[in-house]
């Protein structure tokens, strides 16, 4: 059973998740279906695929991790699919099909994290360390979730230069598109005269 402390601790990391999970969200938004999807890595890193990816991260670990399966057939988790098959999406995916399996794999999500206690033991057999608790899965997901939100950042910012951590308020300084040139002008320099 949760300790005020435990459901306190429960809480605060299910709240940065929610934020992180947001985030990832609305760096797809807005954009058209090529931005949404096109590999701007050498290693195809895509935004549309970085919402399939967190689907099956949120749908694993915290379902099948805890005796509690999502109920939908999510195929890239099969043994002999393709490699890789969760980072992109195909021309037959739609985003809204996308965007609505990872909100249905984060409603699953909640609903494990709300039900079970912090020390709730679970399994993930490819792990080291297999054995693992509810605390120890909200950090790792939310870790998983943070690492993925930050790509998005960057390739967004790549597309159309929309950057900052949220919509509705950013974590930057408020300065024009010439301050910014300038300020990029700066970091280039300093880089430039670093290697001499």
């Amino acid at each position: 059973m949760d300790t005020d402390a435990d459901t306190a601790a429960k809480d605060m990391l299910h709240s940065y998740l929610r934020n992180a999970r947001e985030a990832v969200l609305w760096k797809a938004n807005g954009l058209g279906e090529y931005d949404v999807r096109r590999p701007l890595t050498p290693t195809g890193t895509n935004l549309l695929g970085l919402v399939k990816h967190l689907s099956i991260v949120e749908a694993w670990y915290f379902g099948r991790t805890f005796d509690r399966p999502f109920p939908e057939p999510l195929t890239w988790w099969d043994d002999d699919a393709e490699d890789n098959v969760e980072m992109w999406a195909t021309a037959s995916e739609s985003r809204a099909e996308i965007v609505d399996r990872y909100e249905r794999a984060c409603r699953h999500a909640d609903q494990t994290i709300e039900a079970l206690a912090l020390d709730a033991r679970g399994h993930v057999p490819w792990w080291q360390r297999p054995d693992v608790t509810l605390h120890g899965m909200l950090v790792h997901v939310l870790a998983e979730t943070c690492r993925h939100a930050g790509h998005a950042d960057v390739l967004r910012e790549q597309i159309d230069g929309v950057a900052g951590m949220r919509e509705d308020s950013s974590n930057l300084p408020d300065h024009d598109a010439d301050w910014w040139a300038a300020y990029r002008d700066r970091v280039e320099e300093a880089a430039r005269a670093a290697r001499s």
